[in-house]
């Protein structure tokens, strides 16, 4: 198939990043990863969990590392991991079809390793022994960077009353940190509410959005992409007669590039290179 017959470069405008990701939705595997953690750990009576969770006197320990990731897949309780999976599905899919599924896990598993050190560091600090699980870290982040999207969406909580997406996330914003200052007080009969890992997904959420992140351009994809000290790409002899072929090439490469990591991963020069590919196309449409 040519560069000319591909169905993107028919249409007059370039489509977004969730038309671009085939297969099962990385959210939805997310969740059933979560699920099948609470399942096991249930059959094995509770077993699972202390393997998983972020303890302060084990987090020390660096062979303890996995712990950081590992937390966010271990829950208290079912209305813990219940409301964590909710806010995942609702406002994940969306986050999902606007960076594509691997950026999308990127950014779900980077908000709970940075929540989990933060925690780590103030627990330490304060030499209170505890333990951190849930995925609340890496869902509001989540929620936090849809808010950000769409400010003015209506969200209608318990499906009744009505309240602007950027209003919620004040009120979440407000109320972690009147927990953490202690003005809401603490339960000492259940778990405790991780303030700070929240409020640090939340961080991590309007950085990633300010500063138009991409953790995927962070992994170089090919070993072209690696930079090797002293080392210098061979010259080429330009021929003009393999310039569409070329181009062909590249066009493919990108497509794989976005079905894989999402629209926003793109650089500003595999940008340039679909526009000139459409501008191609539609010459060639010119009696």
């Amino acid at each position: 198939m040519g560069i000319y017959d591909r169905p993107y470069l028919q249409e007059e405008e370039y489509g977004g990043g969730g038309n671009w990701s085939p297969g099962r939705s990385m959210v939805v595997t997310v969740i059933i990863a979560n699920a099948v953690v609470w399942i096991v750990n249930g059959l094995f009576d509770n077993q699972i969990n202390p393997w998983l969770g972020l303890v302060v006197d084990e987090g020390a320990q660096p062979w303890q590392v996995w712990r950081l990731a590992t937390y966010g897949f271990a829950h208290f309780n079912f209305m813990h991991i219940l409301f964590n999976m909710i806010g995942l599905f609702i406002f994940g899919r969306e986050i999902e079809g606007i960076y594509g599924r691997f950026e999308f896990l990127r950014i779900y598993l980077a908000a709970i390793v940075l929540a989990g050190l933060v925690w780590l560091a103030m627990q330490l600090a304060s030499g209170q022994p505890a333990v951190l699980m849930g995925a609340s870290g890496g869902v509001l982040a989540i929620v936090m960077l849809w808010i950000l999207h769409f400010p003015m969406r209506m969200i209608y909580i318990w499906g009744v009353l009505p309240v602007r997406a950027w209003i919620l996330g004040t009120i979440y914003i407000a109320s972690d940190l009147l927990g953490l200052l202690g003005v809401t007080g603490r339960n000492e009969q259940g778990p405790q509410v991780a303030n700070i890992a929240h409020l640090t997904g939340v961080a991590f959420a309007y950085a990633y959005y300010r500063g138009k992140l991409n953790l995927g351009r962070l992994i170089p994809t090919r070993l072209s992409d690696l930079k090797v000290p002293g080392f210098r790409p061979k010259l080429r002899i330009h021929d003009p007669d393999k310039k569409s072929k070329d181009l062909s090439r590249e066009v493919d490469a990108i497509l794989e590039k976005i079905s894989r990591e999402g629209e926003g991963s793109l650089t500003r020069k595999e940008r340039k290179t679909l526009e000139e590919a459409s501008r191609q196309y539609q010459r060639r449409k010119q009696p």
